[in-house]
């Protein structure tokens, strides 16, 4: 299956930024070893700070790909775009956050991608990721 990993705003600073809540690793090291964990998948990486790009990729991912796991940074929390784009689209979408947000500040405490996506998974850490490929394959 072929699987795009999309990140959005400030995960570029993973391994940088509040390592106490995000850990010290950069997604750039983590991500060859997702790669060798399901060889069996053909895992693509995108990650930009900007809303109408994530939008753009997951249209382009309609079609394209078997499945996205997408990390939508604070957009979880306010975009509304993001979320119709999502329900407007064939492909599965699983979201992932490193951080628990139902733990975090209150307004991280809802995602309104969630709610467009088939399965969410937070609080696991880059884990999130690897559970979410586990889940597409089960589909």
């Amino acid at each position: 299956m072929e699987i795009l990993i999309l990140n959005g705003p400030n995960l570029n600073l993973l391994g940088k930024r509040e390592p106490e809540i995000y850990g010290n690793v950069s997604f750039e090291d983590f991500l060859p070893q997702l790669r060798s964990r399901f060889p069996q998948h053909q895992i693509s990486y995108f990650q930009t700070n900007h809303e109408g790009v994530i939008i753009d990729k997951l249209q382009e991912a309609d079609g394209f790909y078997g499945g996205v796991v997408m990390n939508p940074g604070a957009y979880a929390h306010t975009s509304i775009a993001i979320a119709d784009c999502i329900r407007s689209i064939s492909v599965p979408v699983i979201e992932v956050h490193i951080s628990d947000i139902s733990k975090r500040e209150p307004y991280r405490r809802h995602s309104f991608t969630a709610e467009a996506c088939i399965k969410s998974f937070m609080g696991l850490g880059l884990e999130g990721y690897a559970k979410a490929i586990e889940a597409l394959e089960t589909r």
